[in-house]
């Protein structure tokens, strides 16, 4: 039974970064429901697992525009968080960050997953995962490591 009652909104970095550390899990664990684009599960590049829906935006006009600002996922994203009237948006891009706020989105990354994870007793620890994040080519700066580790009570 997800912890949140949160309808969130997930960019492919999420999925990417969490497949390669083992942690899909959590988004399942954590949120009631968790939606994406048909743009972002092409660039994940598998086969998203069951508990993800999978919705087109309707205005497409909208998406095209914002995509003069940031990539078409994460264009497709934000549009498809506006239309579900979405509780969080996942994105780690950090100009998709800046954009998303301009928009008054409720963002946080992947990393701010494992945390919320780890403060709902999803997990134990947050520190194995971020170990396995700084593993892989996901940027991670020491600021937010440190942040994040003492934000967990680890």
């Amino acid at each position: 039974m997800p912890v949140l009652d949160k309808i969130v909104i997930t960019d492919a970095s999420c999925f990417i970064t969490l497949d390669k550390i083992d942690g899909m899990h959590i988004l399942h664990s954590l949120y009631k429901q968790v939606i994406t684009t048909p743009e972002i599960a092409a660039e994940y590049g598998k086969r998203l697992p069951d508990w993800v829906d999978v919705k087109a935006v309707q205005n497409r006009n909208l998406l095209y525009d914002y995509a003069e600002n940031v990539d078409i996922g994460e264009a497709s994203a934000m549009v498809l968080a506006i239309e579900t009237h979405a509780d969080l948006l996942i994105i780690d891009d950090a100009e998709g960050r800046r954009f998303a706020k301009k928009l008054e989105l409720n963002i946080t990354g992947t990393v701010g997953v494992i945390l919320n994870a780890k403060l709902n007793g999803i997990i134990p620890l947050v520190k194995p995962y971020i170990l396995k994040i700084q593993q892989t080519n996901f940027r991670i700066s020491e600021w937010l490591t440190t942040q994040i580790i003492k934000d967990a009570g680890e």
